[in-house]
């Protein structure tokens, strides 16, 4: 004989709170600005351990899609991230693409690949980084979230720099700490170097004007977890 499970009523009364929190949590609305929304998911994951912070992550990102942003995802590291922080992003061709696609409500996560897309954002500063996955401390970022809004300083921040200096990696290094810059090449494709700099650097800060390369730029900050 089959017998017919017994439902644990303490499981269920938590279910239903955690229900009726989310509910009212995506009520409430998302954050407008992505600093903001850095900071509140900073503060959230503040006291987790390391399978609560998966969650946190998890939960912060569909409250996005909740809230009515979408994404677009280009690249197969791309796909894997965005499903595992937003449930789901469209699939685009190319970077070229996905960069077309980021409006007000879409934003757009892109492998960092072997082709130098993310030059194109010096000739376009109404799309900024606005996130890198992943995004904790131990991991370097494989992937670009882009948007059409700026981002502000989060106190634990990393900021993207584009050059095309012809200097090999350890001279450019060299010549950003001596400028008080701690720098990190990511990528570099096409002639061009995408570092990434430790802190909140501010596109306008005057070191980089001494900063190795002719053609270079900020392109952009994400936080770090």
């Amino acid at each position: 004989m089959l017998e017919e499970p017994q439902l644990d009523a303490g499981r269920l009364a938590l279910d239903r709170a955690l229900i009726e929190a989310l509910t009212a949590r995506i009520a409430a609305g998302a954050h407008s600005r992505a600093d903001a929304r850095a900071l509140a998911l900073r503060e959230a994951l503040r006291d987790a351990d390391p399978l609560q912070a998966r969650i946190l992550r998890a939960v912060h990102g569909r409250m996005e899609v909740a809230g009515g942003r979408r994404f677009v995802a280009s690249g197969p590291i791309s796909a894997v991230l965005a499903a595992d922080r937003w449930g789901a992003a469209t699939p685009v061709a190319d970077a070229e693409t996905a960069l077309g696609r980021v409006d007000p409500s879409v934003f757009a996560l892109i492998d960092l690949g072997d082709r130098p897309w993310w030059g194109r954002l010096l000739a376009r500063p109404d799309l900024r980084v606005v996130g890198a996955l992943p995004d904790d401390r131990a991991s370097a970022p494989r992937a670009l979230l882009i948007a059409c809004e700026t981002t502000g300083p989060t106190g634990d921040d990393r900021t993207f720099w584009v050059t095309d200096s012809p200097l090999s990696d350890a001279r450019v290094r060299a010549e950003l700490a001596a400028l008080g810059l701690a720098a990190t090449l990511l990528t570099s494709a096409g002639g061009l170097k995408l570092y990434a700099l430790a802190g909140y650097v501010q596109p306008e800060d005057g070191r980089l004007h001494q900063a190795p390369g002719a053609l270079s730029g900020v392109i952009g900050s994400a936080p770090v977890y």
